[in-house]
């Protein structure tokens, strides 16, 4: 009795468990996914199972993907086989995880994700497996196919696609929701939050990458759940944020972020952007910027978006350290220092991104010396095209002149002798010639004054 009442007053009461709730089964002709979009080795990895006696299916993000007309990434594979099973199958595969163990079986050069389904956990056992906030800790419980929809997070993710079958199974109206646009979390929502507060972010970068509405009983929850995010471990929030900085739709998503009040004080990385009226515009400049070259298949720097997101603090402790009467340069030393330690105790990111990071922030004062041998020196640097589209973005958002900005491109774009004459001489002053003398003996010794006055000092 007193433990059912403390389940209760931590929503802690379990989610039913559907050992035998009957899926939707979509046939071939009711759906628009085809069994050629599923990659070769997560179709082989579900027929090789099958012929084995196992259930398998492409299940999750991908099924997801295909529905809405994209292209996944990869493919994973949820099976009725154990993870022991699975390896008997496939000679090249490896059993890896603990807290949650799952198969890599390897085609050449792809992996494909094989897991075993899992059960929805009973109160006792959701007891032991979540600490005091209801936080999940644990979750390697085998069960059945309708256990494994009931345990994922949203019903758009919960729907199996068998490729031999060329079938979609749903336990939870999610080819509905999907067609509806709309992101239902399955469960109860408050609930779900608790068990795993990550999914208030990932309900963010999906609606955002996806252009779905949350669904009012999924976000209702999230305003009154917000402060959860802090219990997560830094490392997985870290790596949450991480790809919601890189899924195409950052922009979007840190505006949605905005709206569920998520940034406030739990993302201090993106609260400080977001809110700061200076370098806010900036901030947002980069997110569109790094969705713009995903979109166009290009490479992206993590640590150039993070080095843009804490620019906010870093030029605030830099005007601070100036009017102190610090020099630039070791004023901007001091300030990325404090700006780097603010931010590790709220949110630590890794230290492999610091360099990178402190090398763009070190280069932007040094766009402003156009005069001499600088410019030449900068244009040399091996970071030199990445500070200069860091200036260049914070000069489009009103962060620095533009006029500099446009005279470096041009910089870039002529040959030398063009680039001598575009030096800005009121900055590096004409060169000092060096005075000719005419010989006569005991020249060159420094002794005594010569006959007549050198050329050119009349």
């Amino acid at each position: 009795m007193i433990r059912k009442f403390i389940n209760k007053m931590l929503g802690r009461e379990a989610r039913p468990q559907r050992k035998d709730a009957k899926p939707v089964i979509y046939t071939k002709d009711k759906h628009n996914i085809r069994k050629e979009s599923i990659s070769r080795c997560a179709r082989r990895t579900c027929e090789d199972l099958q012929r084995a006696g196992h259930a398998a299916f492409v299940v999750g993000g991908a099924v997801r993907d295909l529905l809405v007309g994209r292209l996944p990434k990869d493919f994973d594979v949820a099976t009725s086989a154990t993870p022991e099973e699975v390896r008997s199958v496939f000679r090249r595969s490896r059993i890896i995880g603990r807290r949650f163990q799952i198969v890599h079986v390897l085609c050449g050069q792809e992996v494909v994700e094989t897991s075993t389904f899992r059960a929805v956990l009973t109160r006792e056992a959701g007891d032991e497996n979540t600490d005091e906030h209801g936080r999940m800790l644990s979750d390697n419980v085998f069960g059945t196919q309708a256990e494994d929809a009931a345990r994922r997070d949203f019903t758009m993710n919960a729907l199996f696609y068998d490729p031999v079958k060329e079938e979609v199974w749903d336990y939870h109206h999610g080819m509905k929701d999907v067609q509806a646009k709309r992101l239902v979390m399955i469960g109860d929502p408050a609930l779900r939050y608790r068990e795993d507060p990550v999914r208030m972010l990932r309900a963010a970068r999906l609606a955002a990458k996806l252009g779905f509405t949350i669904d009012a009983k999924t976000e209702a929850p999230i305003h009154t759940h917000r402060h959860l995010i802090k219990n997560v471990p830094q490392a997985r929030l870290f790596e949450e944020i991480l790809k919601l900085l890189l899924s195409g739709n950052a922009a979007e998503c840190a505006l949605l972020l905005r709206k569920l009040e998520l940034h406030h004080g739990l993302l201090p990385l993106l609260d400080a952007a977001l809110d700061d009226p200076d370098t806010g515009p900036f901030a947002m400049a980069a997110l569109r910027a790094t969705d713009e070259r995903l979109a166009a298949d290009k490479p992206v720097s993590p640590a150039f978006l993070l080095a843009a997101l804490l620019w906010g603090r870093v030029e605030k402790s830099l005007k601070r350290h100036e009017l102190a009467g610090e020099p630039t340069m070791p004023a901007l030393h001091s300030a990325m220092h404090e700006a780097l330690d603010a931010q590790r105790e709220s949110l630590a990111i890794p230290r492999r991104f610091d360099a990178t990071m402190k090398e763009l922030w070190l280069l932007q004062p040094r766009f402003l010396q156009r005069g001499g041998q600088r410019p030449f020196r900068l244009i040399e640097h091996p970071r030199f095209r990445a500070a200069y589209d860091f200036f260049e973005l914070r000069a489009r958002s009103g962060n620095a002149p533009l006029d500099i900005a446009q005279w470096w491109e041009r910089f870039q774009d002529v040959n030398v002798d063009q680039r001598e004459r575009m030096l800005v001489s009121e900055e590096a002053g004409p060169k000092k010639k060096r005075r000719r003398r005419r010989g006569g003996k005991g020249r060159g010794q420094g002794e005594g004054a010569p006959d007549t006055q050198p050329e050119g000092d009349g």
